[in-house]
Order: structure tokens, then sequence, then C-alpha cells
């Protein structure tokens, strides 16, 4: 874990910024394999000329900037993203706000303004795929051409692949879509993980002998409904549990809900803010005749959760600290 890690805005004053820092820049949604090769060309570029490396970044996504009305499947909201990229060594992130003034400058006005006038970078790191400014005309070969007149390094990390599939954010999305815990976890680099805040729900668990904690998902998640083996975090504290997302089809097929059977766990976790790392895919989500059958299959799923997470002792997102 890491300390220390600033976090940079359009409001931060300009004495504020550090001169001369090395940036690696993208969306990074989810911070992936590909995004961490980018990241850590930055940190490699930074520790050879005694600089800091930053992440500069967008908010909100792009994507939901020109598309409002379609829904997006965010991997990381802006929180969960700048702690992941807090736990990859990283000194700061410089996050910029995705708005009609800055979908409508140029990628020549973004380099000589935002990144070189207002950052006073050093050097940057892209992505062989990553496009910025109006009409995505910014890409690697423009900042490639225009570095020795601004006197800048630039590197552009070739794309991942993962048995010949290359690591991107919508591959991903796909395999979380798909119930596929194994492809999305080789594909981040370690397991994917939401944040949410424990809610009051209809205490059906408890009644069963299996409380759960209950979590609301943002309403464009398409993780695949279904059960899961999970570890949460509550602060520094891992604890081991089976979890159900979905609709509830044996009792109300109501709005999805992420609902946390904690092993070996006593206690009060209502308003409790949790991280839940998805770890195995258990089985789909179905409807049982009887109440009896759900619990014979939950005592099932239980055991199955214990056994994968067994095997992953030791797997949980790496995060660091957000002042």
């Amino acid at each position: 874990m890491t300390t220390g890690f600033t976090v940079i805005r359009d409001t931060t004053p300009a004495n504020a910024i550090p001169r001369g820092a090395v940036v690696a820049m993208g969306n990074f949604d989810g911070v992936h394999l590909g995004h961490r090769a980018v990241i850590e060309a930055a940190l490699q570029m930074g520790r050879a000329h005694g600089k800091p490396a930053f992440a500069v970044t967008f908010e909100p996504h792009p994507r939901s900037f020109f598309s409002p009305n379609s829904p997006q499947f965010r991997l990381t909201d802006e929180a969960n993203k700048l702690r992941l990229l807090a736990g990859t060594g990283l000194a700061g992130a410089v996050v910029m706000t995705f708005d009609k003034t800055r979908a409508g400058t140029s990628a020549q006005d973004f380099i000589h303004h935002d990144l070189i006038g207002r950052l006073g970078i050093s050097g940057i790191a892209v992505g062989y795929d990553f496009h910025f400014g109006k009409g995505r005309v910014g890409s690697p070969s423009l900042l490639v051409s225009e570095a020795p007149r601004l006197g800048i390094e630039v590197d552009v990390q070739a794309h991942v692949d993962i048995e010949e599939r290359p690591v991107s954010s919508s591959a991903i999305r796909m395999a979380l879509a798909e119930g596929q815990i194994a492809d999305a976890t080789a594909m981040l680099g370690g397991p994917w993980f939401v944040t949410g805040e424990v809610i009051h729900g209809e205490k059906r668990g408890r009644d069963l002998g299996f409380p759960t904690a209950n979590i609301r998902l943002d309403k464009n998640c398409s993780l695949k409904h279904g059960i899961y083996a999970v570890r949460v975090g509550r602060g520094a504290e891992r604890l081991n549990g089976v979890a159900s997302f979905g609709r509830r089809p044996t009792f109300d097929n109501g709005a999805p809900l992420l609902e946390v059977f904690l092993f070996d766990f006593e206690g009060d976790l209502y308003g409790a803010v949790l991280d839940v790392a998805f770890i195995g895919f258990i089985r789909d989500e179905l409807k049982f005749d009887s109440i009896d059958a759900l619990v014979r299959q939950m005592d099932d799923d239980s055991a199955k959760a214990r056994a994968a997470l067994a095997a992953a002792p030791d797997a949980f997102p790496r995060l660091g600290v957000i002042p």
C-alpha cells in the first residue's frame, strides 16, 4: 500500500502542481494489465530522470459524456480507480473534468495548454490506441512527432495479450457479463471488486441461517447474475464469503442486489462500507421450488466458495490510500 498519493484537479492552484513530472495518460477503467504497462513505463521514465510519475485521467468517462443515454458498465468508479492507481506506486493522479469545453479542445491545444503549460510534464507514456482532443485527432504518433520540439520523452506501449487475446476494458466487461471471473481476473491482474454501503434488506437470509450484507450496485452493472466466491475488505480486515448477485427469483424477482454471506462472522454491518472482490463463479442464479431445496443448495454453494477461496489465499486488489 502506498501513501502520500496526490490528487490534482482542475481547481488545483498552479503553484501546487509539481513541475517536470512524468505522466501516464489514459481513461484507466479497471486499471488492467494494459493500463499497468503504461503506468510502469511512466514509473521507469520517472526513476530514470528523478521525476515523480502521475496518472492523467478523465472524469466522467468520455463515453458517458458523448452518449449520456447509453448505459455504461464501468469497471471502476472514480474513487476505486484512484485507489487502484494509488496502489501502483504512482505519486498521484491528475483528474481532468471531461466536459463540453474539454471535448471541444483540439489535440494541439490540449498538448500545449494542459500537458505542457499547466502540468509542465517532462515525459508521457500512453497506450498504442489512446486518442485525445476534439474528434479524437490526438494520437500516440502525434505525441511522438511533437516530442522533439516540446523537449519531452514519449513512450508508446503496445497492446498486452493473454493467450493471444488483447487485454481491454471492453473484454473484461464482457467476461464479467458472462461470469468468466478467471478471465476477468487474469486481464485485470487481480480480482475485480465493487464497493458499497451495507443496506437493510428483507432479512430472509437471517431466517434461513445465512444472514447477508446487502449492497446495491450501480444500475449499469452487467455482472452475470449468479453465485460467487468473494473476499470482502472492511478497512484492513479481510473476510471470506459467498455472494448472490441477482433478482432473487425464488422470492420476488426484484431489482438486482448483491447479497454477501460472510463465513465465521458475527456482528452488525449495517452502514459499513465494504470492498467485495469476486474470486470465483459458482453457478447461475436459479429459482427453487422449496425453501429446503434452496437451503441445501446454499450449503453446497458455501462449500464450493470455501474451496475456491482456499485456493486463492492472497487474492485481493492492491489498493492505495486516497487523501
